[in-house]
């Protein structure tokens, strides 16, 4: 009798939903075939993650690849993420694929064992323009800017504690220092169009709230964010529904009150303006001050490399982000075909500062999908000093690259504010995966020197990679991106500076 009830209103509930199909006049595949017609909307709401486990091969998804996503995971819960039985990769046919070549000699080189897998930073962070609160970041692998807001409380706390961990800094993004970067790790502040946290009642930015935001956390530096690669160029809008009374409050914005992100600053107008804004900041708190941008023309960094020239005035890093990168929402548009890609973008912009021989005075870090080993030699190759890593640093946290990322219903709780998702997360444990990730990110890095011959990643140069250009044709990275004889190598000094760092020649 219980089953036949069951059934009963089973039956009825098609019934009603093919009677509401039958005579709405929306969706015209469930007027023509009703109740089955929803199966499509089904495996359409899934298809990312059917894609991931059953249609891609390891080596076909897009961001990011099975088996990459698998070194990742592995990596961060301190697994086995060694591949048997050779490659899945088309080694002799792969168009563009970069491949480094090992050196039968070899330098002094550092222990290979060290748990910690210390990886300082080759240059001092503002020392080159006498920076009152200079330092040696003490990690080339940081996490990258993700906002609170556009990431939950607990992702925001797993990967700061994670950082902490590992030694690495922890950038805060452009939607303000929150609680939860105050779990331990050095942070970078991070200024965007509406200088949230740091702003006035008109919108503007207001110096003194700055130096209080400063003096009450561990920031070490200041990244003035001028575009991302996922939308360069683009403001944005903060519903007022997600403008939460703790949003708000860490933002400095009304509660439930639309805000609009402006695409461009108001704090200053040009090149030579810019300069004297990143003048001031570090004037006013000691700190390194820096930029980060998307590549588009080049007009923009030939002025700022020609400024700099003068010696009077100039930032004290760059960092460069892909047209690849992105880790929250944006319109398909500027995803796909805004911005250059890391590799054309970020050689550009070096090859622009090398020209002017100003490439020791900066320091140059890139982000757009970097956290992988291969990625990440290739920037250091061709200039980089440190890298940032953000959808990697999610996937160690339990990212399931969904790609739900805008519609606030990422299952795992990273990007949404969601609390019955976000909870989820817990801060303690992802944090440990997270720094175990990071560190283990950086010990490939230590490795994969060591096997071209060098002590430090910094210390690859763009003839130790080659680009597979067609059939079994290949090209060195300095013949790709027109690299000149000493492009993308450190300096004498510093290269010496770093080898005695990393070998136990002296102290950090």
């Amino acid at each position: 009798m219980h089953a036949r009830k069951i059934g009963a209103a089973a039956a009825a509930a098609v019934a009603v939903l093919a009677a509401r199909d039958l005579v709405q006049k929306k969706h015209a595949l469930l007027r023509n075939f009703p109740v089955l017609g929803h199966a499509r909307y089904l495996l359409e709401t899934i298809g990312p993650e059917l894609r991931q486990y059953i249609v891609s091969s390891n080596e076909e998804e897009r961001p990011f690849s099975r088996d990459q996503r698998s070194w990742i995971y592995a990596s961060a819960k301190e697994e086995n993420n060694y591949f048997g039985f050779g490659t899945e990769v088309d080694v002799a046919g792969a168009q563009g694929r970069a491949y480094l070549k090992q050196r039968t000699f070899a330098g002094p080189l550092p222990d290979l064992h060290d748990p910690q897998a210390p990886l300082p930073s080759a240059k001092v962070l503002g020392g080159p323009r006498g920076r009152a609160k200079a330092f040696r970041p003490g990690s080339v692998v940081n996490v990258s800017a993700m906002s609170f807001g556009s990431l939950s409380g607990a992702a925001v706390k797993a990967l700061n504690q994670g950082a902490a961990q590992a030694g690495a800094m922890h950038n805060t993004g452009e939607g303000g220092l929150s609680p939860y970067h105050r779990n331990g790790a050095d942070l970078v502040l991070q200024l965007g169009t509406s200088y949230f946290g740091c702003r006035n009642e008109d919108g503007g930015f207001d110096l003194g709230r700055l130096k209080e935001v400063v003096a009450g956390a561990p920031v070490r530096a200041i990244e003035i964010k001028l575009s991302q690669g996922a939308k360069p160029g683009l403001g944005g809008l903060l519903p007022g529904a997600k403008v939460t009374p703790e949003i708000a409050a860490i933002r400095g914005i009304p509660v439930g009150r639309d805000c609009a992100s402006p695409s461009r600053h108001s704090a200053f107008g040009d090149v030579d303006s810019m300069l004297d804004f990143v003048e001031l900041l570090a004037a006013e708190t000691g700190l390194p001050v820096g930029i980060k941008s998307a590549v588009g023309e080049l007009d923009f960094w030939q002025e700022l490399a020609g400024l700099m020239a003068r010696g009077d005035r100039g930032v004290d890093f760059v960092t460069v982000d892909g047209g690849e990168g992105g880790t929250g929402a944006a319109p398909r548009m500027f995803a796909d075909s805004v911005s250059l890609p890391f590799r054309m973008g970020f050689s550009r912009v070096y090859g622009t500062f090398a020209e002017l021989g100003l490439t020791d005075r900066l320091t140059f870090i890139g982000s757009g999908k970097l956290g992988l080993p291969e990625n990440a030699a290739v920037a250091f190759a061709l200039g980089a000093d440190m890298i940032n890593v953000a959808r990697e640093a999610m996937l160690s946290i339990g990212c399931i690259q969904a790609q739900k990322c805008h519609t606030d219903r990422c299952p795992t709780g990273i990007a949404t504010q969601n609390p019955w998702l976000a909870r989820g997360i817990d801060p303690a444990s992802k944090g440990n995966r997270a720094a175990v990730y990071l560190r283990t990110l950086r010990k490939e890095l230590t490795k994969v020197s060591a096997a071209l011959g060098v002590a430090h990643p910094a210390l690859i140069t763009a003839d130790d990679i080659e680009v597979l250009n067609g059939d079994y044709e290949a090209r060195t990275l300095a013949g790709v991106y027109g690299y000149k004889e000493g492009w993308g190598e450190l300096g004498p000094d510093l290269a010496a500076e770093i080898t005695a760092l990393m070998t136990g020649g002296r102290a950090l």
